[in-house]
């Protein structure tokens, strides 16, 4: 082969090039949607797990069982606004009056994030109860 020829048929065409940086660029923005979409959801997951701790730190710092009656208690704990509701449990499958020496009641726990996010939680708890 002449030295003439074999340049012409050796290297890449500037096309190939721009195809080549155009794969790049594309598998980058890729790369860089997937990442930010995984940031935004450990963001999102560290928030509901700060709501959960703080939920839970709020249901240990509950009365204890013979304490809590039927109403409501709010208050701020770590920056996060809180309320429980104490009410009883009723429920069309329970009778209202067993000869059980326990109540029934439920608690619901709702805790509001200084962002706006919310976490309720719904249970039940027992109350001795009162002899007579």
């Amino acid at each position: 082969m002449r030295p003439e020829h074999r340049a012409l048929i050796a290297g890449f065409t500037l096309i190939e090039v721009l195809i080549a940086l155009a794969i790049v660029g594309i598998s980058l923005v890729s790369i860089g949607s997937v990442m930010g979409t995984s940031i935004r959801g450990a963001r999102a997951l560290d928030r509901h797990v700060a709501l959960l701790d703080a939920a839970r730190a709020i249901e240990a710092g509950l009365p204890d069982r013979a304490q809590p009656s039927p109403g409501d208690l709010s208050g701020d704990f770590s920056g996060n606004r809180w309320r429980v509701n104490v009410s009883p449990f009723l429920e069309p499958a329970v009778d209202p009056h067993p000869s059980s020496r326990w109540i029934p009641q439920s608690v619901a726990i709702l805790v509001t994030s200084p962002s706006g996010a919310t976490l309720r939680i719904d249970t039940v708890r027992l109350r001795r109860r009162d002899p007579r």
